[in-house]
């Protein structure tokens, strides 16, 4: 059944010409353009799908963002994680409903909507309070206040260690990923998966020579490169722009645990 929508909800309006805005419903308030206001009364109560007009007849559609459209077009604080990288890092990390994350680099916050909405459990480690404190705006503002019992956001650098024990992922959008492998191997149970997000391969050769010498094996990088096609009658083509690197995905997983007399799975 269709919700009607409601104030403090984003709604995302889009125009004949592709055009896309995220605009945040309240009482009284208008969304202003070239096109002229659309007051946000003539939206409140109303379901997805519903066509208003501004006062130069440019029609909008208006409908429920996907978290996909809410990571491009939501304010940052720091560069976001694109939506052709999130999907493969659930994969990657196999999230389940129920597990226990830490996500050190939370940015913005559109990895831990991610992971969230998955049904995992989040600690954030982030170095900048006002990068913790608008991932935390920013997931609230889309998941609503309750996942607030299953999102925690520490302003600390994971650099300096991991409080936390028996987790079953560490997620890292962080520079030097390397130095974390020692704490990740102490805070991971067995089995446990760490993924790292990089933008160079120089970053992802060394990350990947610490991993060699732990007690994490299994590892894997991947890239991602997303194209799309136009499709218009018989004209049908590769676009001529693709979203191609946004950067590298590593991920690894706990073998053995610090102290094993077997060694390190991932040496030669």
């Amino acid at each position: 059944m269709s919700r009607p929508f409601a104030p403090g909800e984003r709604v995302l309006l889009f125009d004949n010409k592709g055009r896309r805005y995220l605009v945040t419903l309240v009482e009284g308030g208008e969304f202003h353009t070239h096109a002229g206001p659309v007051a946000h009364a003539a939206l409140l109560g109303q379901v997805e799908g519903v066509v208003v007009r501004t006062p130069r007849g440019v029609r909008y559609t208006v409908v429920r963002p996907t978290l996909a459209e809410v990571v491009l077009k939501m304010p940052r604080g720091a560069q976001v994680i694109y939506p052709k990288d999130l999907g493969p890092i659930l994969m990657l990390a196999d999230v389940f409903p129920g597990a226990r994350i830490l996500e050190a680099g939370v940015g913005s916050g559109a990895l831990s909507m991610t992971l969230l909405r998955a049904g995992a459990s989040i600690t954030g480690y982030e170095m900048r309070q006002d990068f913790a404190n608008r991932a935390r705006t920013n997931v609230t503002s889309f998941l609503g206040p309750d996942v607030g019992d299953r999102y925690r956001v520490e302003v600390r650098d994971v650099y300096d260690g991991i409080d936390e024990t028996g987790l079953d992922r560490i997620v890292l959008d962080l520079p030097e990923p390397w130095r974390v492998v020692k704490p990740a191997s102490a805070a991971l149970r067995p089995g446990g998966i760490l993924v790292s997000y990089l933008p160079t391969i120089l970053q992802v050769a060394q990350f990947r020579e610490a991993l060699s010498h732990s007690a994490f094996g299994m590892e894997e990088t991947l890239e991602v490169l997303q194209r799309t096609w136009h499709i218009e009658g018989q004209s049908v083509r590769p676009d001529h722009r693709m979203v191609a690197h946004t950067g590298f995905l590593t991920s690894a997983r706990l073998l053995s645990v610090p102290g094993d007399d077997e060694g390190s799975p991932g040496g030669a």
